[in-house]
C-alpha cells in the first residue's frame, strides 16, 4: 500500500497571484522615496519654512488614515484589480509630476496621493487575501509582510544615491517606477470573479462592524498596541540622548528589530499557522508590554535594558502583526474583505499620528512614568485581545470556524 503524497509545503502552495502581489510590494516599498524625502525636498528646493512643509507632509498621512477607513470599499464594490490598477495609476502620474506641480496644488495632491496609496494597498492585500481560503491566510501575509519589510530596507540607501543628483529626479523615478510596475503587475494578475453577498450576510461594511463586537474588541486593542509601538520612533531615541547613549545604539536597535523579522517572521508564521490566533495576538501585545516597561529597567544599564527591550518587542511583534491581520480577513464575509482590511490597518497605524504627540507630552512631564506607561497600555491591549478571542466564540459556532476553499480562492489562486 503506497503512502499518501505528502502536502505541499506551506510557501509552495501559495498561488502565483500571491507571489505577484508579494514582489509588487517589494518593488513599491524599495521606491517610495515620497515620505522618506518630501520634508526635505519642501524646505530645500521649494523654500517652504519648516512648518508649513510638515502641514504639506502630514497631509499625506492624514490622507493615508482617511483612505485606510473608507478606500476599502472602492474595491469590495468594483473589483479589488481595478481599484488597484486605477489608484496606482493615479498615485503614478502625482508622483512623478511633484517637480512641476506649484505649492498650493501639492497642498491638495499630497492628500489625495496618500488617499490612493491606501487605496491601492488595501486592494492588494484583499486580492492576496481572496485567493487563499479562510484560515490559511497567514502564511500569505507573512510573505507580504516581508516583502514590504525588505523593501523598506533597500529603499533609503537607494534614494539618498537617487536624491544626491538631485530631488526632481528622485520623485519622478518613483512616479514612473510606480507606472511601469502597475503594467507589469496588470498583465500578471488573473481575472477577477465576481464577489457575491451570502444571504446572511450584512449588506455594509458599518452594519457588519456593528454587529461584531469581537472585532471591535480587537480593534481598540490594536490602537492601543500601537500607541506604545510607534514610541519606538518617537520618544526611544529621547530617552537614550537624554541618557547619554551614542545615535548608534539607537539606529543599531532599529536594525536588529529589522533583521530578526526579516529572518524569523515567515518561519513563525508557518510553525504557528494551525495555533488559534488570539491567544498568539495576545501574547504579541503582551510582549510588547514588557519590551517598553524593560527600556526603563536601568539596574542592568541603560543599552543592556535597550537591547534587551528591543528583542522582547519584536518577538511580540514577529507573533501579533502577522497573525492578526490574517484573523482580521478571516473575520470579514467574501464581500467585505477590503473594508475590514482598511479599518484593521487605519487602527494598527493610527499610533503613527497619535504616539508622538502624546509620548512626548509625558516624557516631558514625567519621563520615569513614560515607559511603565507604556507597558501599562499594551497590556490593555493584550487584555482586549483575551476579551475578543471570547466574544468571537460565543457568536461563531464550532462549525462554522472550520475553513473551507472557497471556489472564489480556488478561481483566483488559479
Amino acid at each position: 500500500m503506497t503512502a499518501p503524497p505528502a502536502p505541499p509545503a506551506p510557501l509552495r502552495s501559495l498561488p502565483r497571484v500571491v507571489w505577484v502581489l508579494a514582489a509588487g510590494r517589494f518593488v513599491s516599498s524599495a521606491s517610495s522615496f515620497l515620505m522618506l524625502f518630501l520634508v526635505l525636498y519642501l524646505t530645500g528646493p521649494r523654500g517652504l519654512a519648516v512648518v508649513p512643509a510638515g502641514v504639506i507632509a502630514g497631509s499625506n498621512g492624514v490622507g493615508a488614515l482617511l483612505g485606510n477607513l473608507t478606500g476599502g470599499r472602492f474595491g469590495d464594490r468594483y473589483g479589488h484589480r481595478r481599484a488597484l490598477l486605477v489608484a496606482a495609476s493615479a498615485v503614478g502620474v502625482l508622483t512623478a509630476t511633484i517637480p512641476w506641480q506649484p505649492v498650493p496644488l501639492l497642498a491638495v495632491t499630497m492628500p489625495l496621493t496618500g488617499y490612493l496609496g491606501a487605496v491601492a494597498s488595501l486592494s492588494q492585500g484583499a486580492l492576496a487575501a481572496l485567493a487563499v481560503p479562510a484560515g490559511s491566510r497567514r502564511p500569505a501575509v507573512a510573505v507580504s509582510r516581508a516583502a514590504s519589510n525588505a523593501g523598506f530596507v533597500v529603499g533609503p540607501p537607494l534614494g539618498a544615491l537617487l536624491a544626491a543628483s538631485g530631488f526632481d529626479a528622485l520623485f519622478v523615478v518613483d512616479g514612473v517606477l510606480t507606472l511601469v510596475l502597475r503594467h507589469v503587475v496588470s498583465r500578471m494578475l488573473p481575472d477577477e470573479p465576481p464577489v457575491t453577498r451570502a444571504p446572511d450576510a450584512p449588506a455594509g461594511l458599518w452594519r457588519a462592524v456593528r454587529g461584531d463586537r469581537a472585532l471591535v474588541v480587537l480593534l481598540a486593542g490594536a490602537v492601543l498596541v500601537d500607541l506604545v509601538y510607534r514610541q519606538l520612533y518617537s520618544t526611544l531615541p529621547l530617552h537614550l540622548r537624554d541618557a547619554g547613549q551614542p545615535l548608534g545604539l539607537y539606529t543599531g536597535l532599529v536594525a536588529v528589530g529589522s533583521g530578526l523579522i526579516l529572518l524569523l517572521e515567515i518561519p513563525v508564521a508557518l510553525w504557528l499557522r494551525h495555533r488559534p490566533a488570539v491567544p498568539i495576538i495576545a501574547t504579541g501585545y503582551a510582549l510588547v508590554a514588557v519590551g517598553f516597561a524593560v527600556f526603563g529597567w536601568h539596574g542592568v544599564g541603560v543599552a543592556a535594558a535597550a537591547v534587551t527591550g528591543m528583542v522582547v518587542l519584536t518577538a511580540g511583534e514577529i507573533l501579533y502583526k502577522t497573525t492578526a491581520t490574517a484573523h482580521v480577513l478571516d473575520a470579514a464575509p467574501d464581500h467585505l474583505v477590503g473594508g475590514y482590511q482598511g479599518l484593521y490597518t487605519a487602527a494598527a497605524t493610527s499610533g503613527s499620528m497619535l504616539s508622538a504627540p502624546l509620548g512626548g507630552a509625558l516624557y516631558a512631564a514625567r519621563p520615569d512614568l513614560l515607559w511603565p506607561a507604556c507597558g501599562v497600555v499594551a497590556g490593555t491591549g493584550a487584555l482586549l485581545a483575551v476579551a475578543s478571542g471570547r466574544l468571537r466564540q460565543q457568536r461563531v459556532s464550532p462549525s462554522a470556524v472550520v475553513p473551507t476553499v472557497s471556489s472564489r480562492a480556488s478561481r483566483l489562486g488559479g
